[in-house]
């Protein structure tokens, strides 16, 4: 890849290949370099924090939303099965749509694009709000409501991963990710938490009111970023079999496929979070909306102690990534088996300490091993495989919980993470023909050592 030189002062508009600037990995395993700054490095980057503010409104209203979406389908009189078809519904989107997301995000301008997502994620979340205010919501509404958010995801997400990147760059990009995933997760600890206290106050109407207007924040952000610090990626330029190009480059990428093919498992039947704890909540403990959030707040509140711990640590790849999917299926088993709202509380902060520890570490992994031509259509993947497969996951989920009871749907949560780690385990065995191979070099050797 050349190198654009632009203006001193200024980064450049594209980022060299830098193979040998200090990224050292071993088999399993990889140590990405990057300048010190401890936690929170990336929030050194103006642009990144004002992306960060703007996310912390954003997502506060979104796990608001999340909260009232499956409490207004239960209060409708539907059942688990029903809940887990209404989630699947938002997810269905990414499942179709998200590889052409991804390749919409490799050909576009990713700030203007998300700037688009975030209005028309907005209008979906009034849509919800009105429907359910005025009384006239139906399942059928809020299923066709959940798929219009999931058409817009199924952009976002690639796009709003690829984003990070151009923000602040490869050096600090998993020191990113990670600190993203603890808003993210922040947010789960202040969103549930508000929208217990709004929907005893005023129903589930106000959360998805509320909700539509928390886009504005990630839209000032967007607007007020200072476009001449990004570091862009020229668009791709429109050209048949770009879809297949992307599937290709997935399949003969160790580095990609693994990581890839866990999210596929652990998406499919561990994060049905939604479809499940609705449900240990009210049939297990005998809770009420309260105890949902509470026990969403528990999951937020781990997930952002695994995040900060997380953010300090700089190790990637499928070795690490076995590992913390091993202990993301254990606390899965602890959450299964406690006895007491009390327990279940404590087990879902360590279930939520090792599902963000999971999704950083995973998500780096794939960032840092994709060619920058193809990372949004690799990223579209990665969301495919961790929301697209709701709509199969959901269903699922909720009719073992409501066939064999809500312990059920978390002992499945267990398998398949365990399932998946074993599996990332065993790939890293070397071939004979492995031995006898000299060492890589560049982009794709970096590919490839980071496994």
């Amino acid at each position: 890849m050349s190198l654009q030189v632009d203006s001193p002062g200024r980064p450049p508009a594209t980022e060299p290949d830098r193979p040998d600037s200090g990224t050292s990995a071993t088999a399993g395993s990889a140590v990405v370099a990057a300048p010190s700054g401890g936690t929170f490095a990336a929030l050194r980057i103006p642009n990144f924090r004002r992306f960060l503010t703007g996310q912390v409104v954003s997502l506060c209203g979104t796990w608001m939303q999340t909260i009232a979406l499956g409490w207004l389908v239960l209060s409708l009189g539907a059942s688990g099965t029903a809940l887990g078809l209404v989630t699947a519904a938002q997810f269905l989107p990414v499942l179709l749509f998200g590889p052409y997301g991804g390749l919409i995000a490799d050909r576009t301008n990713r700030r203007q694009l998300l700037m688009i997502t975030q209005v028309g994620s907005g209008l979906a979340a009034l849509a919800l709000g009105v429907l359910d205010l005025t009384g006239t919501a139906r399942l059928w509404m809020v299923a066709v409501a959940a798929a219009l958010i999931g058409l817009c995801s199924a952009v976002d997400n690639p796009a709003r991963q690829s984003f990070v990147q151009e923000m602040v760059g490869s050096d600090h990009l998993p020191n990113a990710i990670t600190l993203n995933s603890v808003t993210v997760n922040a947010a789960r600890i202040v969103g549930p938490a508000i929208a217990g206290v709004v929907i005893l106050a005023v129903g589930t109407a106000g959360c998805f009111l509320i909700n539509a207007a928390s886009f504005g924040a990630v839209l000032v952000a967007l607007h007020r970023m200072d476009t001449s610090a990004l570091y862009e990626r020229p668009p791709v330029h429109r050209a048949p079999g770009q879809l297949r190009a992307g599937f290709a480059y997935v399949r003969r990428t160790p580095a990609l496929r693994i990581p890839l093919i866990m999210m596929l498992v652990i998406g499919a039947l561990s994060y049905e979070f939604q479809v499940v704890l609705p449900l240990v909540a009210r049939e297990t403990f005998g809770g009420n909306a309260a105890t949902y959030s509470m026990m969403t707040s528990a999951m937020g509140a781990g997930a952002v102690i695994g995040g900060l711990l997380v953010a300090r640590r700089r190790r990637i790849g499928v070795r690490p990534l076995g590992v913390i999917a091993g202990a993301f299926g254990i606390a899965f088993l602890l959450a299964a088996a406690a006895p007491s709202i009390e327990l279940e509380l404590a087990a879902l902060v360590l279930v939520g300490g090792t599902s963000v520890a999971f999704i950083s570490t995973g998500n780096a992994t794939v960032q840092l091993s994709a060619d920058p031509a193809m990372r949004g259509r690799v990223l579209a993947l990665w969301s495919v495989a961790f929301l697209g497969t709701t709509p199969f996951g959901g269903p699922i989920a909720g009719w073992v919980a409501q066939t064999f009871g809500p312990r059920a749907g978390l002992l499945l949560a267990a398998g398949a993470a365990l399932a998946a780690a074993v599996f990332a385990l065993a790939s890293l065995r070397p071939s004979p023909a492995a031995d006898t191979q000299p060492p890589a070099r560049g982009r794709a050797g970096r590919a490839k050592a980071i496994e």
